[in-house]
C-alpha cells in the first residue's frame, strides 16, 4: 500500500483553498459590473483581479486553457505564466464564465478554475465540442456520445430507477440543437434550455439539489476541459468531441497534440491525474449564490474539489473592505 505524505496531503488542502481566493477575487470584481450590460468591462475586472490573486499562489503555473492566444487575448493567454513559485502545474481558467449573463444581471455566472500537474490538462484549441455529461454514482458508459438522446434518456431512466419523465436535461438553447431539443421532448425528459454557461450547466449534473441529471449538447472546448476537470474531481461521467469548421481547425488541433480529431475524449483523457477544481458564483445559480454586496463588504459562496479525496466543500466566505482595499476598488 502507497502511504500517504501527510505534509503533502496537507499541502494539496491548502492548494485547493488557495485557489477559492483566487476565484473569490474575480468574482468579487466582477460583480460591480453586474448588469450594466458591460460584459467586456466585467470580464476584464475578472481577469485583472484573478491575475493578481495569482500572485499569491504558490505554484508555477503555465496557463493551457485560458484568454485565447497571447497576440489575441493579453489578458491570462495560453502560455502565461501565473503564482509565485513552486510546483509546476497546468491551468485551465475561466476568469467569467458567463460575460453576457454577467451584463443581464441573469444567473449561473461564474468564476472558475481547474489546476493538474504538468502535462495533464487536454490541450484543446478554442472550437466547439460535442459533449454529454451525468454525474457521480453511475454505471460506467451509462450514456454515450453517438447514441440518440432517447436511448441515452432510457438508460439513465434505468440507471437511476426512474421514469424519464422525472429527468431534466440541460441544453444551451441555440438553433443548432432544433432537432436534439426536439428529440429529448419526444422521448418524455423535461429540458433546462440555458442562454449561456455550459460549464455551470455540465457541473450542475454533480449536484442533488440543482436538478439537472444530464447535459447534452454543443459548446467550447476550452470549457468542456474546465467541466471534465470538476467530473473527476467527483466520480461523473463525461465525452467529448471536437467539432472542426474548416481544415485550419484541423491543423490547429494537431499542432497542439490532437493527433486524432475525430477521438471521443473521457473526462480522464481531458484531465489526467490529481486535479482541483474551485468556482465563486458571481450571479445566482442552482449550485452557487451570486456576490452580495453590502456598504462595508460582500459575501461570496464558492465550491471546491479534489480529485484525491472526491470531497466537495462549499465555502461561504464574508469579506471585510476595511481589510481588503483592492476588493473595494
Amino acid at each position: 500500500m502507497t502511504e500517504i505524505n501527510p505534509q503533502e496531503q496537507q499541502t494539496d488542502r491548502n492548494l485547493a483553498l488557495e485557489l477559492v481566493r483566487v476565484t473569490e477575487a474575480a468574482a468579487l470584481a466582477a460583480s460591480r459590473w453586474m448588469g450594466l450590460g458591460k460584459k467586456n468591462e466585467a470580464d476584464g475586472a475578472a481577469v485583472e483581479a484573478m491575475r493578481k490573486a495569482f500572485d499569491a499562489i504558490g505554484i508555477n503555473g503555465t496557463v493551457v486553457i485560458g484568454e485565447g492566444e497571447m497576440d489575441e487575448a493579453p489578458m491570462l493567454y495560453i502560455g502565461e505564466k501565473v503564482g509565485r513559485g513552486g510546483p509546476e502545474m497546468d491551468i485551465a481558467v475561466d476568469p467569467l464564465e458567463g460575460t453576457n449573463l454577467t451584463a443581464k444581471g441573469a444567473a449561473n455566472a461564474l468564476t472558475v478554475i481547474a489546476l493538474a500537474e504538468k502535462g495533464n490538462f487536454l490541450h484543446a484549441p478554442d472550437i466547439y465540442m460535442q459533449k454529454i455529461a451525468v454525474g457521480p454514482g453511475l454505471p460506467a458508459g451509462v450514456v454515450d456520445i453517438d447514441d440518440a438522446p432517447a436511448k441515452n434518456l432510457r438508460n439513465l431512466a434505468r440507471a437511476k430507477r426512474c421514469d424519464i419523465s422525472d429527468l431534466v436535461a440541460c441544453i444551451l438553447d441555440r438553433p443548432r440543437h432544433e432537432e436534439m431539443i426536439a428529440r429529448t421532448r419526444e422521448a418524455g425528459a423535461r429540458i433546462n434550455l440555458i442562454s449561456d454557461g455550459d460549464v455551470a450547466g455540465v457541473i450542475a449534473t454533480t449536484h442533488p439539489d440543482a436538478g439537472i441529471d444530464i447535459y447534452m449538447g454543443t459548446g467550447g472546448a476550452p470549457e468542456g476541459v474546465l467541466a471534465a476537470a470538476a467530473l473527476r474531481c467527483v466520480g461523473g461521467q463525461m465525452q467529448g468531441r471536437l467539432m472542426f469548421e474548416d481544415d485550419a481547425q484541423r491543423a490547429r488541433s494537431v499542432a497542439m497534440g490532437i493527433v486524432d480529431p475525430n477521438r471521443v475524449f473521457s473526462c480522464a483523457d481531458m484531465a489526467r491525474g490529481e486535479v482541483m477544481f474551485a468556482a465563486t458564483g458571481v450571479t445566482h445559480g442552482a449550485m452557487l449564490r451570486g456576490v452580495r454586496r453590502f456598504g462595508y463588504g460582500a459575501i461570496t459562496h464558492s465550491v471546491v474539489m479534489r480529485s484525491k479525496s472526491g470531497t466537495v466543500r462549499y465555502v461561504e466566505a464574508h469579506h471585510n473592505y476595511a481589510t481588503k482595499a483592492w476588493a473595494a476598488a
